[in-house]
């Protein structure tokens, strides 16, 4: 069979270092039927039964089995400008500064092709989302990781990222509540990141995917609540973690309007936008009563809490993270990351995901997602303890 030669793009593309973990699942699943796995970042609760109701009901309106508008329906922007002054207090002109997506995963995949040239470069976090790299590595550009450490409350510190890096940057990365770390933004490092795009030309990105999972009484800040942000950026958000909507695959950016427009013109030539009756289900979850976002996010933090006790139990000396749905917890010294979850899954049975995966600054940590009841976690920590690789436990 004849095997065609892909393109150079295809072969920039960054290795799925995940799918290595994904193999070593499906092969330890073939002996063992109870594995536990915290390794993925996917939710484990349903769609609220309202909103899967709206898109039955949608699903029978004839306007929606017509192609939608390309740029989506008007009242689906209009519902994310009155969600942004509900929630954020922030005016967002549903007309020129909201643009519908595919899941955010596309965005922020897209928006590298609208502003990176070949050669142009982005500041990425490290350890960071991997899908940020995807998109650059499409683009041809070049990444400049910015790490995130445990001391800097794992922000990047901008004021160290030496200035040809700035002045050669064209897009900025940023992500709170952040994956993997589960650390959260201050205003602070907002307006830092606002005065360097200004100062530098750069074009903020705020991967605002966990927007609503705060712990601790602390509701996430967005980073257009901060004076001057949509002048220098976006901010992208989308229903996938607090509506349980991943496979519905919708998610908006929202900011400022030269970009927003580049996105919508580069998916004018990519897709049809979306289904319209996911589109009236979408308006429906962000205009409709959220006190299942308010339940689903006090089952999150019981979860962290049930986790965290759990893993002090056995030795771990870990902390709670802040944000978001992951925790992100040191590997035991005579460990790799990499090595620990290998570890982990072969002699305990329990799937985590290796720092390293996420930036050459990840190493050293591994991500353990809160996507599971609170007995499978406590579960999994009583494995993990049982393997003896920390000291001085404490009860």
């Amino acid at each position: 069979m004849k095997t065609f030669e892909q393109a150079k793009m295809m072969k920039r593309l960054p290795e799925q270092f995940f799918a290595k973990l994904v193999e070593q699942v499906q092969e330890v699943k073939k002996d063992h039927d109870d594995i536990i796995n915290l390794g993925q970042g996917s939710p484990d609760l349903p769609t609220p039964e309202h909103i899967v109701e709206k898109l039955q009901e949608a699903a029978e309106n004839p306007l929606y089995h017509r192609y939608a508008p390309f740029s989506g329906y008007p009242f689906l922007k209009e519902a994310v400008s009155k969600y942004y002054e509900r929630e954020y207090g922030v005016s967002v002109d549903p007309k020129t500064e909201v643009a519908v997506l595919g899941g955010a995963k596309t965005g922020l995949v897209e928006v590298s092709q609208c502003f990176l040239n070949p050669g142009d470069m982005a500041l990425v976090p490290d350890p960071g989302y991997p899908d940020y790299w995807s998109g650059i590595a499409i683009a041809g550009g070049s990444m400049y990781g910015m790490p995130l450490k445990k001391e800097l409350g794992f922000h990047p510190d901008l004021r160290g990222i030496p200035a040809p890096v700035l002045y050669e940057a064209k897009l900025m990365f940023l992500n709170y509540p952040n994956n993997p770390t589960g650390a959260v933004a201050t205003e602070e490092l907002f307006a830092e990141a606002i005065e360097l795009a200004e100062e530098y030309d750069i074009c903020v990105v705020h991967d605002f995917a966990y927007s609503a999972i705060g712990f601790d009484g602390q509701k996430p800040l967005s980073f257009l609540q901060v004076e001057g942000a949509k002048n220098v950026g976006i901010e992208m958000i989308t229903l996938s973690k607090n509506y349980n909507m991943a496979g519905w695959r919708i998610g908006f950016a929202v900011g400022n309007p030269s970009v927003i427009k580049a996105i919508e013109t580069l998916q004018d030539h990519y897709f049809c936008s979306l289904f319209g009756g996911i589109q009236a289900a979408a308006a429906h979850a962000l205009l409709s009563d959220q006190s299942n976002v308010t339940t689903l996010v006090q089952t999150y933090e019981e979860r962290r809490n049930a986790l965290v006790k759990a893993a002090r139990a056995i030795g771990w000396d870990v902390e709670a993270p802040k944000g978001s749905f992951f925790a992100w917890f040191p590997v035991p010294s005579g460990f790799t990351s990499e090595e620990f979850a290998t570890y982990l899954l072969k002699k305990a049975r329990v799937v985590v995901a290796p720092g390293k995966g996420f930036g050459e600054h990840g190493e050293g940590y591994v991500r353990v997602a809160l996507l599971a009841d609170i007995a499978k976690l406590e579960e999994a920590m009583g494995r993990v303890g049982k393997l003896d690789v920390f000291s001085n436990k404490r009860g």
